[in-house]
Formats: C-alpha cells, sequence, structure tokens
C-alpha cells in the first residue's frame, strides 16, 4: 500500500518585496523545503494546512502508483534571466473578470477544434504582439484585462483565443504534434515536465526561423520581467531536446515562406536603421553576419533585432579588425562594413587574447560571455570583474579575493553595481551582461 506524502502549503502571493520574490523562487526549485516562521507581515498570519494525497493521486500525467519523491533543492543561484522562463505556473481556468463570460471549469476535456474560433497565422502573431506591445508583467496568479493569467501558458491560451486559461499540461489537447521541419509561425513549442510541473515547464510561441541555418528563431513567449521576443536557440536555452512542435488545431492557411535571398545580394538598408532606438530585421542580419565572422562573444544570449550596445561593440570589433580608427571605427555599420560583411571580405574579428584579460574595442575589456560565470566556473576574467568591482567600489562582499572562481560573493557585487545604474528585476540578477561588463571597464 502507498504511502501518503504531506506537504506543508503555504499560500501563493504576488507580493513585490525581496524576501517574497526570493521564497517563491525557493518554493519552485525545491518544493520540499520546509517554510519557515517569519517572513514578510502579510503572510505571518496566513493559515498553514497539511496537504494530504496518494502517489497515485498526484503524479500528473504518470501513470500506476508511482512515489512522489521530494525535490532536492538547487544548488546555488541559478541562470541567468534569459535561460530561465520564469516557472512555476497556474493550472487550468476559466477566463477571469468581468470580460469572461462563459467558460468550461478548469477539470472540463479541451472543447473540440470545430467549437472554437478558427485563427490564420498573421492573426495568431498580431495576437501574441499585443501583450508584447503593453509589456504586460509575468504573474502566475494576476490576470490581464483580456481575462487570460499572465504566464507562459496563459499567454499562449491568449494568442490561440482559447477561451480558457490552459497550463502546459493541457496546451497539447489543442493542438497537433509536428516535426522541426514543420514549424511555421504561429506554432508552439512546448516542454511539460510531468514529474514536476513547476520544473523547467514552459511553453514559446514560434515567430519564425532567424536565417536558413535554423539553428535560432524567434520566440514570443511570456517570462519574467515583461512578454518578450527574442532569437532564441531551438528548441530553448536550457532543456533543448524536450521542447516538443505543435500545431493549433484551430490554424487555417500556412504563410509565404520564401528563402533568404544570397547575402551578396542585399544592398545596404541605409545609416537610418541603425543605431539606439532602431528595431528591425536588417539589425539582427547585422548580428548574425558579426556573429559568423567572429563576434559571439558580443551576444551570449542570441542576435536579437532591436539595437543594443552589444551591437555597436561588435560591429566596432569589426571595424577595428580592418585596421580602422576614430570615426571609421564608431561601432555604427555603413556601407563599406556592409558590403564586407554581406560578401565575406575583409579581416575577421580576432579571438579574445588571454581568456577575457586583453583590452576590446575602445579599451573595454573584451566580454568573454556569459557561461564563464556560472557556479563552479573558474576563469581569470571572473578575477578581472573582482578587481574592477572592489575599484569601483563594489565589493563589500568579498571576505577574502576576489579570485577566479565565481561564487556568490562576485554575484552579490555584481547584483549591487547593476542597482546603482538603477537596473531593476531581471536586468539586475547578478550575473554581468555586456552593458554591466562595458559599464564596469569603462
Amino acid at each position: 500500500m502507498p504511502m501518503p506524502v504531506f506537504e506543508e502549503y503555504d499560500p501563493a502571493g504576488d507580493c513585490p518585496c525581496q524576501g517574497c520574490a526570493h521564497h517563491r523562487r525557493a518554493l519552485a526549485r525545491a518544493r520540499a523545503i520546509p517554510l519557515r516562521d517569519g517572513g514578510h507581515p502579510a503572510a505571518r498570519g496566513a493559515r498553514r494546512a497539511l496537504v494530504l494525497a496518494t502517489a497515485a493521486g498526484v503524479v500528473l500525467g504518470g501513470g500506476g502508483s508511482a512515489a512522489v519523491a521530494a525535490a532536492k533543492p538547487s544548488p546555488g543561484p541559478g541562470p541567468v534571466a534569459h535561460d530561465d522562463p520564469g516557472t512555476p505556473q497556474g493550472g487550468r481556468a476559466p477566463l477571469h473578470g468581468p470580460k469572461a463570460g462563459p467558460a468550461g471549469s478548469p477539470g472540463a476535456p479541451a472543447a473540440p477544434a470545430a467549437a472554437r474560433k478558427r485563427l490564420d497565422r498573421a492573426t495568431i502573431i498580431n495576437r501574441a504582439k499585443l501583450w508584447l506591445d503593453a509589456k504586460v508583467p509575468y504573474s502566475m496568479s494576476d490576470y490581464w484585462t483580456d481575462g487570460y493569467r499572465q504566464d507562459c501558458s496563459g499567454y499562449v491560451s491568449m494568442v490561440w483565443n482559447l477561451g480558457t486559461n490552459e497550463w502546459t499540461g493541457s496546451l497539447d489537447k489543442f493542438a497537433t504534434r509536428i516535426t522541426k521541419e514543420e514549424l511555421l509561425p504561429g506554432d508552439m513549442l512546448l516542454f511539460h515536465n510531468p514529474a514536476d510541473p513547476n520544473k523547467g515547464s514552459h511553453v514559446t510561441l514560434f515567430g519564425g526561423w532567424v536565417d536558413e541555418t535554423r539553428t535560432h528563431y524567434i520566440a514570443y513567449e511570456q517570462t519574467r520581467p515583461t512578454t518578450r521576443k527574442l532569437a532564441t536557440p531551438y528548441g530553448y536555452w536550457n532543456n533543448a531536446a524536450k521542447y516538443i512542435p505543435y500545431r493549433y488545431n484551430g490554424v487555417v492557411g500556412g504563410v509565404d515562406t520564401p528563402g533568404p535571398p544570397a547575402e551578396g545580394s542585399i544592398a545596404f538598408p541605409g545609416a537610418a536603421k541603425f543605431g539606439p532606438g532602431q528595431s528591425n530585421e536588417h539589425i539582427a542580419r547585422l548580428g548574425r553576419m558579426l556573429v559568423d565572422r567572429g563576434g559571439s562573444r558580443f551576444y551570449p544570449q542570441g542576435v536579437p533585432m532591436e539595437w543594443t550596445e552589444s551591437a555597436r561593440l561588435a560591429t566596432q570589433a569589426f571595424q577595428r579588425a580592418q585596421g580602422w580608427t576614430g570615426a571609421d571605427a564608431d561601432g555604427l555599420p555603413g556601407e563599406h562594413t556592409w558590403r564586407l560583411l554581406v560578401n565575406r571580405q575583409g579581416k575577421d574579428i580576432p579571438p579574445t587574447v588571454g581568456g577575457g584579460g586583453s583590452p576590446g574595442p575602445g579599451g573595454v575589456r573584451a566580454y568573454p560571455g556569459a557561461s564563464v560565470f556560472r557556479p563552479g566556473s573558474s576563469h581569470e576574467a571572473i578575477t578581472a570583474l573582482g578587481r574592477q568591482l572592489v575599484k569601483k567600489g563594489f565589493g563589500k562582499y568579498y571576505r577574502s579575493g576576489p579570485g577566479p572562481r565565481w561564487g556568490e560573493a562576485d554575484r552579490r557585487n555584481v547584483e549591487a553595481f547593476q542597482r546603482a545604474q538603477g537596473w531593476r528585476g531581471a536586468a539586475a540578477d547578478g550575473y554581468p551582461g555586456p552593458e554591466t561588463w562595458r559599464r564596469l571597464f569603462a
């Protein structure tokens, strides 16, 4: 006879204070960590209940009488924001609020495709952009004005106009599994972890391939801090092999997907397409060409369509590789820079000498890439980072060192520096990106 499993339960909330935010992250990574007394005043009086469930009744998506294993706490800080989809998520639920109207109960089976509104792909993508433009904040318990829950599965439920708030364990009931080769804009990439749905489960909307290599795609997704659109490695930053492509059963029609023209035939789009505040496909194409010419270290999280400091530094590195200086190497692509890139002419961006310790573009030490700054990683760039933090007055968490091994003291000092720049949320997670690195060494 299976033994019952007890789990202490604490009411969920969305209090934005640091203590509660940290508490929610800890619960997401290790559901078995006992809750402690105290905490935020709003939670002190919360009634705690013991939830009794048999193993057969709590295994989601599993079979038989498999026992529920307690999750082990995560060793050390998690990955950078771009790598973390921001689970946990909410469950199945009707639409929320006065606009909701009739909706099925959370436990009801998915409605047949014929009973739901059919959408073409352009409409699906336009719906995805609604939350993107509104910068809808991530939440597993709040609902946007359209009645959909503000987490990853609620977002796809909204984009597909399902009429209910689904979750990663039910979205596949509304779709048909396809192959990577069949993916078209408006399809989804789904990872559901039935053993622990709050650990890793996530879903993104496929917005099209970044280029003909089909190694990266444009992902629309609901994640912390707000809805985003970003060039993403297939199938995701982590657990890549577990993301399964699906096509919504209510989609109608296809899309025109002509192959990309040969690079040499692409004319320079004009200087106005590049620079602060610009966002377009030409910036993404520039980034892909720079990565192909040795600039991958400037794009540790993939190539976005928005102009960033990474784009300027990568362009400047390519220009300096040609021997250009001054205004000819300002980091803004002109017709000559563009022609060398599209025709694969000129010199490639040289690799970082000395593992990140040598000066890079503009005298700034070259950014070594996000993979260097992970728990347990050892690299001389970490020592250089620590020394610069101390020099700038942000070394108070070091008890010794700094040294070459990445640790929590490094992360907390970086976080303090990022907050001093006025950054908050995912922009101040303690993991240095290209902009943090540039400001430290500028």
